[in-house]
Parts: C-alpha cells; structure tokens; sequence
C-alpha cells in the first residue's frame, strides 16, 4: 500500500465516514474500491472508442447540411 493525501469536501467526507461505518470497513477501502471502479470503466471506454475506430465519422456541418438537403430541417 502507498500512502496519499487526498481533501474532499466536508460533506463528501462525512458521507464517507457515515458509508464506512455502516459497512464495517475504512475510508481508504472505499477510497481504494471506487478508484478501481472508475479505472475499468475507463478501459471499458477505450475499448469501445478501439472498437469504433474504423467507423466512418461526419463533422457536424455536413450532418446539419445532410439533415437541410433531406429536408429534416
């Protein structure tokens, strides 16, 4: 383990402490949990971003053009 320091709002804090308690575990757990959540989520979302790559991509001004000349707007 490596120690940190890390400030959050008071609330924020005082949630966590009331979460803690109310799971029998500390603040760094928790701390520790979300962080590892938020971390697959990202390698979730390069994937997906990996996965997309070869997709054709349109600018906004030639969507907002197709969308004129279809008469959508």
């Amino acid at each position: 383990m490596k120690r940190a320091t890390v400030y959050f709002e008071e609330e924020l804090h005082r949630a966590l402490k009331l979460k803690a308690a109310e799971a029998s575990t500390s603040v760094s757990d928790l701390v520790n949990d979300a962080v590892k959540v938020a971390l697959a989520e990202d390698l979730e979302d390069l994937q997906s971003f990996r996965d997309r790559e070869s997709e054709p991509t349109l600018d906004f001004e030639s969507f907002l053009k197709t969308l004129k000349s279809d008469g959508r707007i």
